[in-house]
């Protein structure tokens, strides 16, 4: 038998061995976006404010260059400005649930009185006020929605009509090009209590749509005749600011014709998130009560209430709607005086180019487009207050180029990004 000395020490254990961590980073991935404002430069290690080639990018608040002044995919991304920072600093922080919010209240108040309407809702976007609107008036099926074919609650809020309202929608196409008419809605409208019928609950109309104006006159055609047999009216006015700006008619001319109205305040007028619905006291309880539903009670909502109210004195009181109109005639004419074609004609902020006409492949365009420092996702330009004379002169070289080959000075040798990511995805969404 072996015996082991007392005084012999047993084996050491194994060490385990630890990777050795990398030095701490002097700013978080988190720290760098929000210096920046931007994902991608943080993710690439950029420098503070600038992406290396194009100078400051940052879109941080009071950022030195605003990339909204360079971008017509859509009027949705406009840069909220300082005056609505110090608003968000200022405002209430009381809780929206209960009603308690100074600050959202006021503005309820204040967009109430400004279209002639009882009452009024904040609600977090314009999808969320069309829905909850037509399911506060959509009470039990058989039910359906006419609109126009090309609305947007018929192509871009991912069928909440049918999802959330339960209802069918009458999609009409507009023979004039432009907007549907009372003879129109009098031809495709379901008025009857046949057992075999899907009955017209509600005429949802949109203005603008595509840019175009409905003339008021219109409108109050088909208001008419709707309240005659029973029928809700409802208004997609995200982009209504424009065709008031234009003067095709008060806000309180166009909301006097409507049961219920959304309004959007982060397209044009460059807030950074909301719209609202406006209605009679009735309208704006029940409401309430599906806006909880789905999600969309809000507590401290003064932090979206206060830039929100800034939007509106500033941009559309303030008249700056108007220069969006005639920079969007003058984009028009630049394509036209080189012979190009157009699929709308041009009464507010929207440019339609017929690309097909003149055989343009759209990635193409799109590609050449950001390579002379402008960005866009199809022939359609949205012109907001934010795009200035420079975003409108690199137009004129892509067009140029575009339509006669001739090539201009200050185009880059690659595009930033692959034309894909700057469309909507899928066949028949853009």
């Amino acid at each position: 038998m072996r015996v082991v000395p007392s005084n012999t020490r047993p084996a050491a254990p194994r060490t385990r061995r630890f990777h050795a961590l990398p030095a701490r980073r002097a700013m978080s991935e988190f720290a760098t976006y929000t210096a920046n404002g931007s994902k991608s430069a943080a993710a690439n290690g950029t420098p503070n404010g600038s992406n290396g080639s194009n100078g400051t990018r940052g879109t941080a608040w009071g950022a030195v260059e605003n990339p909204a002044a360079f971008d017509f995919r859509s009027d949705v991304h406009t840069t909220p400005t300082a005056a609505m920072l110090q608003a968000i600093q200022q405002c209430t922080l009381l809780d929206d649930v209960t009603m308690e919010d100074p600050t959202t209240l006021s503005l309820e108040r204040f967009i109430a009185e400004l279209s002639g309407k009882e009452d009024a809702l904040l609600v977090l976007s314009g999808t969320m006020g069309n829905q909850v609107a037509l399911r506060a008036h959509l009470t039990a099926p058989p039910q359906a929605v006419l609109c126009d074919r090309r609305g947007h609650i018929l192509n871009y809020e991912a069928g909440g009509v049918a999802s959330l309202s339960q209802a069918m929608v009458q999609p009409i196409d507009a023979q004039n090009g432009t907007y549907i008419t009372l003879e129109e809605v009098k031809a495709y409208a379901v008025i009857s209590d046949d057992v075999h019928a899907c009955p017209t609950r509600v005429i949802s109309l949109e203005n603008t749509l595509n840019g175009a104006i409905m003339p008021l006159a219109e409108v109050r055609r088909i208001s008419a005749w709707a309240r005659q047999h029973g029928i809700v009216m409802h208004l997609d006015g995200a982009r209504l600011w424009e065709a008031v700006a234009a003067g095709a008619g008060t806000l309180k001319d166009f909301c006097a014709e409507f049961d219920s109205i959304s309004l959007c305040f982060s397209k044009g007028l460059g807030a950074p998130i909301g719209s609202i619905i406006v209605g009679t006291k009735t309208f704006i309880k029940r409401s309430r009560w599906i806006r909880k539903s789905i999600g969309g009670g809000l507590r401290q909502a003064g932090v979206v209430a206060a830039p929100a109210r800034v939007a509106v004195e500033e941009t559309f009181l303030g008249g700056k709607l108007a220069q969006s109109h005639e920079n969007a005639r003058k984009i028009q004419k630049m394509w036209t005086d080189l012979g190009g074609k157009l699929q709308y004609p041009v009464d507010t902020n929207m440019v339609w180019l017929d690309l097909q006409a003149h055989s343009v492949d759209l990635n193409y365009f799109i590609e050449l487009a950001e390579r002379y420092g402008v960005r866009v996702r199809a022939g359609r330009f949205v012109v907001h207050y934010q795009i200035g004379e420079e975003a409108i002169e690199r137009l004129r070289k892509v067009f140029t180029e575009v339509l006669t080959g001739e090539e201009s000075r200050g185009k880059k040798r690659k595009a930033e990004h692959d034309p894909e990511d700057l469309k909507m995805k899928g066949k028949g969404v853009e």
